[in-house]
């Protein structure tokens, strides 16, 4: 048992937010982080299958010498396919591929503050380097009747060097979560979207927020306060709802510190998607 919890306590991180609430973030195990991957690889194979299927059909009756430059345009199309799916996916609300979501987990940013796409695309951009380039290598001179030992041990090696790098520090980063800043932490399933949508809480809908008050955070803050919703831990909402109050010169009372916080959610991301939607969404409160 002693053993259990202290495996446990050794995966999880505090994650300090811009309002200096610890989060307490448990970090994804290997396995799950494997699964997560194998399951967006089967789900591009799936969408690059149907786009190579859609293509043939295209381009039936072409030669070889034809098919030579379209080749390359595949490659580089299927490159993109991928990439665009992984950037894409944590780009969003949840910060999780398909593949992450089933497993529950998701990508977090290391200093606390949310995911901004500069981190996004290094950490996927660098899993080309780290799989997709060795295998893409193997893969291709094998096609071409050329694949020799050293080139295929060479590939496949390089590959799992960087496979097994998570397992080497204590904070299980790929290359690519070192030098993006990110992690991927356990993201359990919970129900909170709805019911901060449909104010269910009577108390909840008696706070009304101006433009003003609603213009001092971003969808990097909107994410941190869905993680401490999420969390519903009695201080760690008292502290957000205290500094959220003192900026934007409001005063909820202690006890009325989670429906307040709900409150201004509803309110805030409302008030993001119109502001998307004219093309004007702040990343974060320091933006302008």
């Amino acid at each position: 048992m002693a053993t259990v919890r202290h495996s446990a306590l050794a995966t999880m991180r505090s994650l300090i937010t811009p309002e200096g609430v610890d989060l307490q973030v448990k970090l994804a195990d290997a396995g799950t982080r494997a699964a997560a991957f194998l399951l967006d690889v089967v789900f591009i194979a799936t969408a690059a299958i149907a786009v190579t299927i859609v293509a043939l059909f295209g381009v039936r009756g072409l030669g070889t010498d034809e098919m030579q430059p379209l080749f390359i345009v595949w490659i580089i199309a299927i490159f993109f396919l991928r990439n665009v799916y992984f950037i894409a996916f944590e780009a969003g609300r949840r910060a999780s591929t398909p593949g992450k979501r089933i497993v529950g987990i998701r990508v977090a940013s290391r200093n606390g503050a949310g995911l901004s796409v500069d981190q996004i695309i290094a950490r996927n951009l660098m899993r080309e380097i780290e799989v997709f380039l060795p295998l893409s290598i193997i893969a291709g001179r094998s096609g071409m009747g050329v694949a020799d030992t050293l080139t295929t041990v060479f590939g496949l090696v390089w590959a799992l060097l960087f496979a097994l790098f998570p397992l080497f520090n204590r904070d299980r980063l790929r290359i690519g979560d070192l030098l993006a800043g990110t992690w991927v932490v356990e993201a359990p399933k919970r129900t909170l979207m709805e019911d901060l949508s449909a104010r269910q809480d009577p108390v909840a809908k008696t706070f009304q927020f101006s433009h003003a008050q609603l213009d001092a955070y971003g969808i990097a803050e909107l994410h941190k306060l869905e993680e401490v919703l999420r969390r519903d831990d009695y201080f760690a909402l008292r502290t957000v709802a205290e500094t959220i109050g003192r900026k934007i010169g409001s005063t909820p009372q202690p006890h009325d510190a989670r429906p307040f916080l709900t409150a201004y959610y509803g309110d805030l991301r409302a008030h993001l998607e119109r502001k998307l939607l004219l093309g004007n969404r702040r990343a974060d409160k320091h933006h302008r």
